[in-house]
């Protein structure tokens, strides 16, 4: 077994779980997950050899998802748009978001901003490391969390206060 299977054995759980997050749709999360596996065998030596190569490829995994989301926006607006579905997963902090009506106000969310909510309470890295995966500085990911905080504040707020049931 060469050492690429080998990280692929032991992380592509990981990389979906965190592909499907950050995407919300599982199906989807897979092909990117694949297409970028693909890539990153091509040029496996050169990356095996970094200090973290899954944060490597969780930014190849992002920056597929946010050029895949381009492509779709435009299309979006010749024809309808694709409803994101929450991701199919038995794992128990979904089924917590999933109660909690968390989950669609993510996925309303923009990319960037759900990425760096992901990346730093389900992934739970730092804000320097989510900067490397996003390829933007640490300050960058804290104005990211704090729009989608507020954001999501903003939400709740309106639904707590009945002014969604209108």
């Amino acid at each position: 077994m060469t050492a690429f299977d080998e990280f692929v054995v032991a992380r592509l759980p990981a990389l979906l779980r965190c592909a499907t997050a950050i995407v919300g749709d599982p199906e989807l999360a897979k092909d990117i997950v694949q297409d970028v596996l693909v890539r990153a065998h091509r040029r496996w030596r050169r990356i095996e050899d970094m200090e973290q190569p899954e944060r490597y490829l969780q930014r190849m995994i992002l920056s597929d998802y946010l050029s895949w989301r381009r492509k779709v926006t435009r299309r979006a607006r010749l024809a309808a748009r694709f409803p994101a579905r929450p991701p199919v997963t038995e794992d128990h902090a979904h089924a917590y978001a999933e109660r909690s009506g968390l989950w669609p106000r993510l996925l309303a969310l923009p990319a960037r901003q759900r990425a760096v909510l992901v990346l730093g309470y389900y992934e739970d890295l730092p804000d320097i490391e989510i900067a490397e995966v996003l390829g933007c500085s640490p300050g960058s990911v804290r104005v990211y969390r704090a729009r989608a905080l507020a954001a999501l504040r903003l939400e709740l707020s309106t639904v707590g206060s009945g002014e969604e049931r209108k």
